[in-house]
């Protein structure tokens, strides 16, 4: 990809997509057009050298584009993915080792308790403390005949996975992360501008942001920093495998198209170096024009 200056809205394929539907919770092989983690533009400045990282979701998506991006920097991961995911897994590995640092790659559930306490453990086991927690898993799904149609099932999904694992692994890793070290959620512009068909979704993420305000106020005499960052639609596996339509997928953002996992990186770096050490408790919004408060 070129250096030189473009137009942001015709940088990235735009909509119409083909229409294309996968079975939760996705994966990047089939997707048309494949998402670009960076894999050819993103390099690194050194801004992240020697940290140690833990990522939830880091298979693929935006979780991939931070890992790949957090290598490039010279951090070392530990991320999570779930046993359906190994085969987007073993591609981050392959990504994280290629820029010369440790991938340590974790089948977890973060919906349990059990599952985040030995998460945290393997990571202090590898890497002997965590300076970077990223908790970006989440889980989604479309229900636009309304909250009828919400089962429980549904709805203890959601929560588990975006508020109880998040939840739980910042209070087992907070013991472990030393000053100077930083938390970063992935909250949504879904906090702000919810999607009646994304209701339950929208909900956990309006509570990352409460959670990340709260934590950070909580955290700050500990010198570590707690912000998020708020994506508006991007262009990932949960997208084919919860929406119903995928063609006109990002059309409603002001900028005309979803973003690329690779445009939601940089800011994840931003937080976690040096240039960030006077920013907590803040919400970095990546929404494609969307105006939030």
């Amino acid at each position: 990809m070129s250096d030189a200056p473009q137009d942001p809205a015709d940088k990235y394929p735009r909509p119409d997509f083909p229409q294309q539907d996968q079975e939760p919770p996705g994966w990047t092989g089939p997707m048309d057009p494949p998402p670009d983690h960076g894999e050819e533009s993103y390099r690194g400045s050194g801004l992240l050298q020697s940290r140690k990282t833990v990522l939830t979701g880091g298979d693929s998506g935006i979780g991939r584009a931070v890992a790949l991006a957090y290598a490039r920097e010279g951090a070392d991961v530990l991320f999570t993915y779930l046993p359906s995911e190994a085969k987007d897994a073993q591609d981050t590995v392959r990504l994280v080792e290629e820029a010369g640092r440790r991938a340590v790659a974790v089948p977890c559930d973060i919906r349990e308790e059990e599952q985040c306490l030995r998460l945290v453990e393997r990571a202090v086991e590898e890497f002997g403390r965590i300076d970077v927690l990223i908790n970006n898993a989440a889980y989604q799904m479309s229900q636009p005949d309304g909250i009828g149609e919400i089962s429980t099932e549904q709805f203890d999904r959601v929560m588990r996975t975006n508020l109880y694992g998040m939840f739980w692994l910042c209070k087992m890793a907070v013991p472990h992360i030393p000053a100077g070290g930083s938390i970063i959620n992935t909250a949504s512009v879904q906090a702000y501008k919810p999607s009646p068909h994304l209701l339950d979704y929208a909900m956990t993420k309006g509570a990352i942001v409460t959670f990340t305000q709260g934590l950070a106020q909580m955290l700050i005499d500990d010198g570590i920093r707690v912000n998020a960052v708020a994506p508006g639609p991007v262009w990932t596996p949960l997208i084919p495998a919860t929406l119903p339509d995928t063609q006109e997928f990002g059309k409603q953002a002001p900028m005309g198209r979803p973003a690329q996992p690779r445009e939601m990186a940089p800011a994840y770096v931003f937080l976690a170096s040096e240039h960030a050490s006077f920013i907590t408790a803040e919400i970095v919004n990546a929404t494609g024009g969307t105006p939030l408060p």
